[in-house]
């Protein structure tokens, strides 16, 4: 825990994000739509665009990011003049909770205070340095992470929800744009994932899981649709052996529709 004061801790995001341009935050309605993944590959997608890239898990209780990106086990270097010095992996700074904790499998079992006190320690008690984009991966829902996260920053340049075409998941969807707007960030735009499968025998397409509501639920709601991101194996293993998926397969047919929507999201940012 911080030793400094909350005013203290407030002048400190403040100085620490007026040097980052552009703050984005993925979120979604609901766990399991493959927000981190997005997370990972927009943060990789934009570097291979020529930006300076941070990325923060803010998912205290089921951080994901080290494993994605290779890093699970990994301490943070020492810190230097009182800050936290982030993980770098490929360029990319990275901070999760993940970094600080001695076994893996143990659960964080902390309360909602305590929660917002982290958060906004690795906002402003970290050396960001100068940075084109900071990438906030939000856990799922809108409680205690994404309120303190929102009101601590005090320009965030908008969110982006993942989802997958399931009418659950486009439920707890549009409940988070609502969240989002209740809060005054803007919405990027919605990402439909897991939007179908092409079989690698037959070719065949098939929608496993529907397709097309999160473009519906976009329209509806007056925001814009950013893509389709199919069901894709590589996506699976590259997540698995922390390499991102852009990394390695960005050049195929699938790797095209995720640097499609990195580049939607630079032309609306």
């Amino acid at each position: 825990m911080s030793d400094h004061t909350y005013e203290e801790v407030s002048a400190m995001i403040e100085s620490s994000m007026s040097r980052i341009k552009y703050k984005i935050l993925v979120g979604s309605g609901k766990g399991g739509v493959g927000k981190s993944t997005f997370a990972v590959n927009l943060a990789y997608g934009l570097m291979f665009h020529g930006n300076s890239v941070g990325i923060l898990d803010a998912d205290i209780h089921g951080p994901s990011l080290g494993k994605m990106l290779g890093i699970e086990g990994q301490k943070n270097p020492p810190s230097l003049n009182e800050l936290i010095q982030p993980v770098e992996k490929n360029g990319i700074k990275v901070i999760s909770i993940s970094s600080f904790i001695q076994n893996p499998d143990d659960p964080i079992a902390w309360r909602g205070p305590v929660k917002g006190s982290v958060l906004r320690q690795f906002l402003g008690e970290v050396e960001w340095g100068e940075l084109d984009y900071l990438i906030i991966d939000l856990p799922p829902g809108t409680g205690d992470e994404a309120i303190s996260i929102a009101q601590s920053v005090l320009k965030i340049n908008g969110i982006i929800i993942v989802t997958t075409p399931q009418d659950v998941a486009l439920l707890d969807a549009r409940k988070a744009v609502s969240f989002a707007n209740a809060l005054n960030v803007p919405v990027i735009g919605i990402v439909e994932n897991m939007s179908g499968y092409t079989c690698p025998k037959c070719g065949e397409k098939i929608d496993l899981f529907k397709k097309g509501g999160g473009e519906k639920s976009a329209s509806e709601l007056k925001i814009d649709f950013l893509g389709f991101i199919p069901i894709d194996i590589n996506i699976v293993n590259t997540s698995d052996a922390g390499e991102p998926f852009v990394f390695k397969y960005g050049k195929t047919e699938n790797g095209k529709l995720f640097m499609n929507i990195v580049e939607k999201v630079i032309s609306k940012i």
